[in-house]
């Protein structure tokens, strides 16, 4: 009888035509100008330097403490964090993870039992339906609708009439940019306490906000539901190798209790977090604004090269306030992964086609903000002259 594999790992194996075109046409050596790129390590920032080391090699950092919430030294440094931002934090609020796809992994174990489902804001980023299958968790899509990208309330109650024990938002959203609104914020709370769910809201692009007016609105200590805010150093502080994130729990006191308990234990059975990222993050995270100021900089200098172009007025999506990425409107002439393979054969300029975040518009185009400028110049030059 053959080995037999879980279900829950019956993942497709094949590429898609693009992933094919895109490595056939790299093996075959030709340049590609990559507008996909979302990894900052690889994009020529300014505050990659070796300097950034040094923290790691702190004596702490040879002595092990099982510490299931993390090192109080770390938890103490996200509480600093915070407090910059207005929101004050008891530390026993602060869980360490390796990742905010571990944090979820936690979350979904915490909250939810095999079949229940986890509400899921569309488009949205594809990873977490990988993650809610993992942990035996159905994830149930609700609509955000264009161009502002709000709540559509309707498609939220069609997806809580499922078996739904918890919420999702992501704040600001990838890829669309934008921020959770005052209302929807409103609509979201009184949505989840009427229909006794969890929140769960991931804000690692949190300090990308584009103009001031979109600061500090997360929802770390929010108090009126049971809250689980994730963020982490891989967006913060540019540094998506050293694998460092966080849970913060908050909401009415019964019940954010009960979910410290519960989440102890399965932290404890973890123990993730590495101590060297861990003794080295209160110094890291003293240069969080001159890092993620730097890295705003350049989004914002590749939107004003996108803008600046005379085409831009025709294919351009509602403005981002937020994040790293921004979108395109493509003629539907043909299929957005019709027009990334043709970009990609005809003009060498890679770009996400819209599928890939399950918009429900089928001509959209996914760009990222991060790469060198003058990379980033020429594949929006090549971009609009074959739209």
């Amino acid at each position: 009888m053959p080995l037999s594999f879980s279900s829950r790992t019956a993942w497709p194996s094949h590429e898609n035509p693009l992933s094919q075109k895109l490595k056939a046409m790299r093996d075959a050596g030709h340049t590609i100008l990559d507008l996909t790129e979302s990894n900052p390590t690889r994009c020529g920032f300014r505050y990659l330097t070796k300097d950034l080391l040094k923290p790691l090699a702190s004596e702490g950092g040879l002595l092990y403490e099982a510490c299931p919430k993390g090192l109080d030294r770390a938890r103490q440094a996200v509480r600093d964090y915070y407090a910059a931002r207005g929101i004050r934090l008891d530390l026993s609020q602060i869980f360490l993870t390796a990742s905010t796809s571990e944090a979820y992994h936690y979350l979904f174990r915490l909250l939810a039992n095999p079949g229940d489902s986890v509400l899921i804001p569309k488009p949205g980023y594809p990873l977490l339906e990988y993650l809610g299958g993992l942990n035996d968790v159905t994830v149930t899509p609700f609509a955000l609708t264009s161009p502002k990208w709000a709540m559509d309330i309707k498609t939220m109650k069609r997806a809580a009439s499922t078996k739904a024990s918890a919420l999702l938002l992501v704040n600001p959203n990838n890829p669309t940019g934008h921020f959770v609104s005052a209302a929807d914020r409103k609509t979201v709370n009184r949505f989840c306490r009427d229909r006794e769910l969890a929140l769960m809201v991931d804000e690692v692009f949190l300090d990308y906000a584009w103009e001031k007016e979109s600061e500090n609105r997360s929802f770390a200590g929010s108090s009126e539901v049971l809250t689980f805010t994730l963020s982490g150093i891989s967006k913060i502080l540019g540094l998506p190798q050293m694998k460092l994130s966080w849970i913060v729990v908050s909401g009415p006191q019964a019940e954010r209790e009960e979910a410290l308990r519960r989440l102890e234990i399965i932290a404890d059975a973890y123990l993730s977090v590495n101590t060297p990222v861990q003794m080295a993050l209160p110094e890291w995270l003293k240069a969080s604004g001159q890092i993620s100021g730097e890295i705003l900089d350049r989004v914002k200098e590749n939107y004003g090269i996108l803008e600046a172009h005379p085409d831009f007025s025709r294919f351009s999506g509602c403005r981002p306030e937020g994040g790293w990425y921004t979108l395109l409107n493509l003629p539907d002439s043909k299929t957005d992964e019709d027009w990334a393979l043709h970009m990609l054969v005809a003009e060498q300029v890679l770009m996400h086609p819209g599928y890939l975040f399950d918009f429900q518009e089928s001509h959209k185009a996914v760009i990222s903000l991060l790469p060198e400028p003058d990379l980033f110049r020429e594949g929006i030059r090549r971009i609009f002259r074959r739209l």
